[in-house]
């Protein structure tokens, strides 16, 4: 029993530290600064297509699985391989992302986030994971993402505990002071919010852990892994809202230091350290992801310390040439492709008709997101 539920736990880990990897730390300044009072409605939108794609990877777990065993049609297969390739490009993109958050937090609590300072220390530690994979392999670094997760969650408790009682001391003095409409078009306020997709990206991790889990496993840890996760987002932009304020519409990639500072000074320093160990683990994660991805997609013809160069410099290039906002909106286009993918490759395969108006619908929506996503800045 106990080893069963340690093994449970451990499936729902990846998919649940991906989703946390790095949406908690920019949701709330990106939303402010588009949707303004608005910023639940959005997050809520933006979770609820996140489960309606997670339904995708999760009914392909379940009956694409056992015909790519047993020798599926040419269009399912191209559509799989090609969907492999869009995943292992947007991990690639992930890895200048996550890092690019690390050291605009790290930078940020030093008081020295320029771009130039950002661009170089993302690039050292870059470097570092690349030199890393290529002389000892990131294996032994892997472990980090389980402890990163623990301290993500229990600075998100805080933090949303801390804006909570913030809320409550504010309603019982003056008021909540909420942020005005930012007075963007709708479509302004379309292609920004698609740009977001990002934020609850991760619960896709659940289809390539089958040498380890079972399909059933697989299927409840990315479930839950989403339920969990929405809650948390939901909640947290909720109770920061009211003390967005004090921010005076300067939203940064790093401003939820300066809202926790308002709320709680004693979490700043806890916070920093969460955002991290947290991006620093994931951009591990993501690397090891993409360099296994390249080599299945080549069928293994490229060697593994090829793969953690063309990650390193893909990851570089990215950070030299698009700020962090910029990087978040490639991202989800990225990931929205290989969402698209999967939504074909589903549709493929599925016999019912109802289920191929819906994929076909969601698919749509993901293809407004790769054309037409942009960042919030």
């Amino acid at each position: 029993m106990r080893k069963s539920l340690k093994s449970a736990l451990d499936a729902l880990s990846t998919p649940l530290s991906s989703i946390f990897g790095s949406g908690f730390l920019i949701v709330i300044p990106i939303l402010a600064g588009v949707v303004g009072v608005w910023s639940v409605a959005a997050m809520a939108g933006v979770c609820v297509l996140a489960y309606a794609v997670g339904g995708v990877i999760r009914y392909n777990i379940v009956h694409v699985e056992p015909l790519l065993q047993e020798g599926v049609g040419r269009p399912t297969r191209l559509l799989e391989r090609g969907s492999d390739v869009a995943l292992a490009l947007a991990y690639v993109v992930s890895v200048s992302l996550y890092l690019h958050i690390f050291s605009s937090f790290v930078l940020g609590g030093l008081g020295l986030d320029t771009e130039l300072y950002e661009n170089a220390m993302t690039t050292g530690v870059i470097l570092f994971i690349t030199a890393i994979g290529i002389t000892k392999g990131l294996k032994s670094l892997e472990r980090m993402e389980e402890w990163a997760l623990y301290l993500t969650i229990l600075v998100i408790v805080a933090v949303v505990v801390a804006f909570a009682r913030y809320d409550v001391a504010a309603l019982k003095a003056s008021g909540l002071i909420l942020p005005k409409g930012t007075g963007l078009s709708a479509w302004r306020i379309l292609t920004v919010v698609g740009g977001t997709l990002i934020v609850v990206q991760g619960f896709e991790t659940s289809r390539y852990l089958g040498d380890v889990y079972d399909a059933r496993t697989r299927v409840w840890s990315s479930r839950l892994a989403q339920i969990i996760s929405t809650a948390v987002y939901i909640s947290l932009v909720a109770l920061a809202l009211p003390a967005v304020h004090t921010l005076d519409g300067a939203y940064g990639d790093n401003s939820l230091i300066q809202l926790v500072g308002v709320v709680a000074a004693v979490l700043v320093i806890p916070l920093i350290v969460a955002a991290a160990l947290s991006q620093f683990a994931a951009a591990v994660a993501d690397t090891l992801a993409a360099v296994g991805s390249l080599e299945e997609t080549t069928c293994r013809r490229l060697r593994v310390r090829w793969g953690y160069l063309l990650v390193g410099a893909g990851a570089i290039g990215l950070t030299w040439l698009a700020t962090t906002y910029q990087i978040i909106a490639i991202a989800s286009r990225a990931f929205a492709a290989y969402y698209l993918l999967q939504c074909l490759v589903a549709i493929t395969v599925t016999q019912s008709w109802r289920r191929r108006v819906s994929l076909t619908v969601l698919a749509g929506i993901l293809a407004f997101i790769v054309i037409f996503a942009v960042p919030a800045e």
